[in-house]
């Protein structure tokens, strides 16, 4: 298959002043630091890691709504850069996104059924009113909302009903690649269930590519074709959601996998608890960032950046790994 999105070495840099000494000094925060992946149309890459790790920060140079520090974004063949124009907003017509927060990305003022008309508005300023409140109603019963819900405001409906509102308006255009940034994190369990088996039927239907980000792995390994996870700006473990979980390489994907809870008849995994906070993007740690955590950690980890190299489709970033060693961490299955 054709490669839809094409991310290479991609890193976004922040100069930041850090509070030290007498007047403090400039240091630079390293949000994303040599990311790179691909999607291919129709298939979804799940982008899990801790909060803070540069997950959201990636989402964002994806759709070009913030410059890239170096390194490129290329969508359909067409280089995506932070330059608001023409050809930008034609793009974008083609790469939605889907919120964290829906009563943060919906405005209180307007009913639901004028925010999902609102692409057309935009995008197709020609077509007639009438057109684009028809085509809003049939977006509404495609994610399972009622017909007596268009006229409501946000703030009359339910966290699950606002998210689906999100979901209509961000398919409004039938976008080739849709973000998802922790799209179900600020709902309930019950409802995170409806919301991603909707996204999951959608995706069937219409056969759009998804970049969904997640802390949660349990959800990534339900909606992912392929996975990648982040520590510190940097993937550090990639590959198909079977190989990843049920034989994780990299300790701190081990770590993450630990924690995942099982089924009581599967018996309970050894739970593998990593000391300390992760560092500051400020200060990243030389060499390895994970090896101020890590528990195979050796001398040499301290010194060079490991490279995610590739084995069978499954790629990992750890020069112990990569060496051939034997981890003291056992792989939870």
């Amino acid at each position: 298959m054709t490669d839809l999105l094409r991310v290479n070495d991609l890193k976004r840099h922040y100069e930041v002043h850090v509070p030290e000494g007498l007047f403090g000094r400039k240091a630079s925060l390293k949000a994303v630091d040599g990311v790179s992946f691909s999607i291919e149309k129709g298939r979804t890459l799940g982008l899990v890691g801790e909060s803070g790790c540069g997950k959201s920060t990636t989402a964002k140079l994806v759709l070009g709504l913030i410059p890239a520090t170096s390194g490129t974004v290329e969508f359909a063949g067409t280089p995506v850069t932070a330059r608001h124009d023409a050809q930008w907003r034609a793009m974008r017509r083609r790469m939605q996104m889907i919120y964290q927060d829906p009563l943060g990305a919906l405005d209180r003022r307007l009913p639901v059924i004028t925010q999902i008309a609102e692409p057309f508005e935009i995008h197709y300023a020609q077509m007639p009113a009438a057109e684009r409140t028809d085509r809003a109603a049939v977006l509404m019963d495609s994610v399972g909302l009622r017909p007596d819900m268009a006229m409501r405001y946000p703030h009359e409906l339910s966290g699950g009903q606002r998210q689906r509102v999100v979901i209509a308006r961000a398919l409004a255009l039938e976008p080739d690649l849709l973000v998802c940034d922790e799209p179900v994190s600020a709902l309930d369990v019950s409802i995170q269930a409806q919301v991603l088996n909707l996204l999951d039927d959608l995706r069937e239907r219409t056969g759009f590519a998804a970049l969904f980000i997640s802390h949660d792995l349990k959800v990534v390994r339900q909606m992912s074709d392929q996975v990648a996870v982040m520590y510190l700006g940097r993937i550090v473990e990639s590959g198909l959601p079977e190989e990843v979980f049920r034989r994780p390489q990299h300790p701190y994907t081990k770590a993450l996998v630990s924690a995942i809870p099982t089924p009581a008849r599967r018996g309970k995994r050894e739970r593998i608890v990593l000391e300390g906070d992760p560092p500051s993007p400020v200060d990243v740690p030389s060499g390895c960032s994970f090896h101020t955590r890590c528990p195979i950690a050796q001398a040499s980890c301290r010194n060079a950046v490991p490279q995610l190299v590739a084995s069978g489709g499954h790629a990992v970033a750890c020069h112990l790994v990569n060496a051939g060693a034997t981890p003291a961490v056992q792989a939870a299955e």
